[in-house]
């Protein structure tokens, strides 16, 4: 299925079970940015932190053969789940990002990892906030991708991960770079903070990721598609 027969297919169905992130904004994004690219039947596809299997099953949906990673048993019941509902297939492996995969590479890998700043310096080790804190800076999982991106992918394989200007745009270019990757920001929205950026924005502030006024409470996010080389 092409990206311009899928605009005409039925929409697709998305079962989210309570502690699963549920796609949003940034969901959307990031699978903008996926039906752009050449999708064929042969291409082999890994979603890193899955989490509802969205986009997982929407690359299936293009043709892709898909490999859906989460640290979290019950995200990957919902892909998996979500992937019948949808009349697709998906193969589910659970683990640590890349450490799901062992010596396996790709031709795309997609990923909407955690990348909120938090207060507390390390993830939550359980509970919905899992699949959006991100330790003060928003990087604890950014830049295990990045490091791991070249070994995860084909030659001329591709990388394309959406997250927050808050979490440093800029460093995730430069880090994709210096892997000898070829880096660039593909697309990009702008939306008012939600509850959880809200219920923070007296430490953003304090951290200066924030300026003190009223107009600054949104955040931009972005999309980076990286190509091995």
């Amino acid at each position: 299925m092409t990206a311009e027969s899928l605009a005409t297919a039925p929409r697709l169905r998305c079962w989210t079970p309570p502690g699963v992130y549920r796609p949003q904004t940034d969901t959307a994004l990031l699978g903008r940015a996926l039906r752009r690219e050449r999708i064929i039947s042969r291409t082999e596809v890994l979603d890193l932190g899955t989490g509802s299997g969205a986009l997982a099953v929407e690359a299936a949906r293009l043709g892709a053969r898909v490999t859906a990673v989460d640290i979290s048993w019950r995200a990957l019941a919902a892909a998996w789940c979500n992937a019948l509902l949808n009349g697709q297939t998906l193969r589910v492996r659970h683990g640590d990002l890349a450490a799901a995969v062992p010596g396996r590479r790709f031709d795309l890998v997609i990923t909407n990892p955690p990348y909120v700043p938090a207060p507390s310096g390390d993830g939550p080790p359980r509970g919905p906030a899992r699949a959006w804190d991100a330790g003060t800076d928003g990087r604890l999982l950014i830049d295990r991708i990045c490091a791991a991106a070249p070994t995860l992918l084909r030659p001329t394989g591709r990388l394309l991960m959406v997250h927050s200007q808050l979490s440093g745009v800029e460093e995730t270019v430069a880090r994709l770079r210096e892997t000898g990757m070829r880096a660039e920001i593909v697309d990009r929205t702008r939306l008012p903070f939600g509850d959880v950026l809200r219920s923070r924005l007296g430490w953003l502030r304090e951290r200066g990721l924030v300026a003190d006024n009223a107009e600054s409470a949104t955040e931009e996010l972005v999309v980076l598609r990286a190509e091995n080389t």
